[in-house]
């Protein structure tokens, strides 16, 4: 069960794209998008977002482009996801086609995801209402 969007992968894939080739200069969304092997078009809107939330830094200018706005320990997958969430205009976004994403992006989000079907397995309604009950949530029987 897939609990990342598009969107956040790529967003993912785009920080630690440019935390990788940035080297002292800016990473156009050019560049980026064609190791990813998309239109730097779907690329924009998930930037801006992280452009926006303080992840990303925009440069502008013919060396202009992107590097990221903090020092990469303070930036976690948290902090790319939420802000990807609230991108524009990228819920269609094709997948992201690169060696990064393949062997870096999906298998971690992968044991995540799993982490966190195995934690949802354990919740069931019935522990949900007695939780709710103790905490004086609900009333103690259904009326």
């Amino acid at each position: 069960m897939p609990l990342v969007s598009r969107k956040g992968i790529l967003a993912i894939a785009a920080v630690i794209d440019i935390a990788l080739y940035a080297r002292g200069r800016p990473v156009s969304a050019k560049a980026l998008a064609a190791r990813h092997e998309l239109p730097p078009r779907h690329l924009e809107p998930v930037l801006q977002a992280l452009v926006r939330d303080g992840i990303l830094k925009g440069i502008r200018g013919p060396h202009g482009g992107y590097e990221l706005a903090r020092e990469q320990k303070l930036i976690t997958a948290e902090d790319i996801l939420r802000s990807a969430g609230r991108a524009e205009d990228a819920d269609d976004l094709p997948l992201p086609n690169s060696a990064l994403v393949n062997d870096v992006v999906r298998p971690a989000l992968a044991g995540a995801e799993r982490t966190f079907s195995a934690a949802l397995g354990q919740i069931n309604v019935e522990d949900m209402i007695s939780r709710s009950r103790t905490q004086r949530s609900l009333p103690s029987e259904p009326q």
